[in-house]
């Protein structure tokens, strides 16, 4: 899955993204949240865990994100899309708060 964001968006698409995310509903925590600690691109960190969160996922209330790195400042896949405050990074979002298809940065 990370190796999947880290394409998102030149070769993956956010939608895409999402939709894999979507059917992660039982990842192991711990795994989990060494991979996230020892992955070394921000934007994935980010992303894997706006996406994990949006999808609501039991697993994420069992992660440390206090050991993870999440780096500094603002991050964007694309323009005009939906700031994710918490993680800092804007992501793709239609008007009904759904993600718009094949919206790439």
């Amino acid at each position: 899955m990370m190796e999947v964001l880290y394409e998102v968006p030149k070769k993956e698409s956010y939608e895409e993204a999402k939709l894999l995310m979507e059917e992660m509903t039982t990842l192991r925590p711990r795994l989990v949240q060494t991979l996230l600690e020892d992955c070394a691109s921000v934007k994935v960190k980010r992303l894997f865990m706006v996406l994990a969160e949006t999808c609501k996922h039991a697993w994420v209330k069992k992660l440390d994100l206090s050991q993870v790195d999440f780096g500094k400042g603002k991050r964007m896949l694309v323009k005009g899309g939906r700031f994710d405050s918490k993680y800092r990074i804007t992501v793709p979002e239609g008007r009904d708060g759904r993600v718009v298809a094949g919206e790439r940065a």
